[in-house]
């Protein structure tokens, strides 16, 4: 595969020899359920990212929103994500039409660690899971992504200390988000629409 940079890793054994290997305890971090304690971060999370890809492998990752425990944790084994409505853009549910495997990042405001989960996934219509995830009956959701967690682990908070991301004062000031949107739009000539 060629890509627009030079020097480029293209094998496990070099990789792995630029790496430590993971202690004990990392290595065994990684679980196939998502325990009361998982279930319990669930909970407290507002915010979860999405990773799809569709069947050519391209990624998209998409930001899921909502109270804490918006994400309902069916069992052990199965989660279900509203799908709130935004764009309309639905990237990663037509991914999830043709690729189930999913990626889910769960974070908790002013909390380091993140949960990660990998998995399976399908879209449902289930009335019972709808229900289990609908917070408020005139924001229902049409569907749910249900879930099948393969993965479970608790992610190191190395990444939010590094970037501070907590922290009021390390917070700088976002560029224009309009004049992006324009330019993005200039892109593919649509934007005198703005």
């Amino acid at each position: 595969m060629t890509t627009g940079f030079e020097h480029t890793i293209t094998s496990a054994a070099d990789l792995d020899a630029l790496y430590r290997s993971p202690s004990r305890l990392v290595a065994h971090k990684k679980t196939d359920r998502a325990s009361a304690e998982t279930a319990a971060f669930i909970a407290a999370s507002p915010l979860v990212f999405v990773a799809t890809a569709d069947a050519e492998g391209r990624v998209t990752v998409s930001p899921k929103g909502g109270a804490p425990g918006f994400v309902a944790v069916l069992d052990e084994h199965r989660l279900a994500i509203p799908d709130a409505s935004g764009n309309n853009l639905i990237d990663g549910m037509r991914n999830l039409l043709v690729n189930p495997a999913i990626g889910l990042l769960f974070v908790i405001p002013a909390t380091g660690e993140t949960l990660r989960i990998n998995g399976r996934a399908s879209i449902t219509t289930d009335p019972a899971v709808i229900e289990r995830v609908t917070a408020d009956e005139a924001k229902r959701p049409k569907v749910a992504i249900g879930v099948e967690v393969e993965r479970a682990f608790l992610h190191c908070s190395k990444a939010f200390l590094r970037s501070q991301a907590w922290e009021p004062a390390s917070w700088t000031t976002a560029p224009d988000v309009r004049a992006m949107l324009r330019s993005h739009l200039a892109d593919n000539d649509a934007a005198d629409e703005v």
